[in-house]
């Protein structure tokens, strides 16, 4: 079941205007990259990215650095929704970044993160304990035809803000 915090930042986050100034103003490259958040529950969130001339490589496929800013913020979603508009403040940092490759990325890439419950646990104990925490998401992406592309390892730092 959502929380009530998580239900908003949901609805912000797909709101279509709302969102790209967001993007616009504090991320912009994914703004000009034109990474989209596709879905997201407490559990899952998929994020996808279309190859196009702005973030291609010399071998014509997607630049692997528009690659990771998708996987990370499939990851960065969940972590923010369990975030939002929370007391204490808890300020979050990544601190490891893996990622392994095994086709060429071109067409529509599709981030799928299912460490939502994960993600969740373990802010709640940062919070409870007052201890800086870690958790380590995969992400992996997906081209058109299902076959998997990239896997990212995201290590994501929890601390509340005295």
């Amino acid at each position: 079941m959502e929380s009530i915090t998580f239900a908003s930042y949901k609805k912000l986050v797909l709101h279509p205007i709302k969102y790209r100034l967001f993007l616009l103003t504090r991320l912009p490259l994914v703004f000009f990259t034109g990474i989209r958040i596709r879905e997201i529950t407490p559990t899952f969130a998929s994020v996808s990215v279309k190859y196009k001339w702005l973030n291609q490589n010399p071998f014509h496929s997607l630049y692997f650095a528009v690659l990771a800013m998708a996987a990370e913020l499939s990851t960065g979603t969940l972590c923010m929704g369990f975030l939002y508009q929370r007391k204490p403040t808890v300020s979050m940092l990544i601190v490891n970044l893996q990622a392994a490759f095994y086709k060429k990325a071109t067409g529509t890439i599709v981030f799928k993160c299912e460490d939502g419950q994960m993600i969740h646990q373990l802010i709640e104990e940062a919070i409870s304990t007052g201890e800086g925490k870690s958790v380590e998401c995969k992400s992996i992406g997906y081209n058109e035809n299902n076959e998997v592309v990239a896997v990212f390892n995201v290590t994501w730092s929890f601390k509340v803000k005295k």
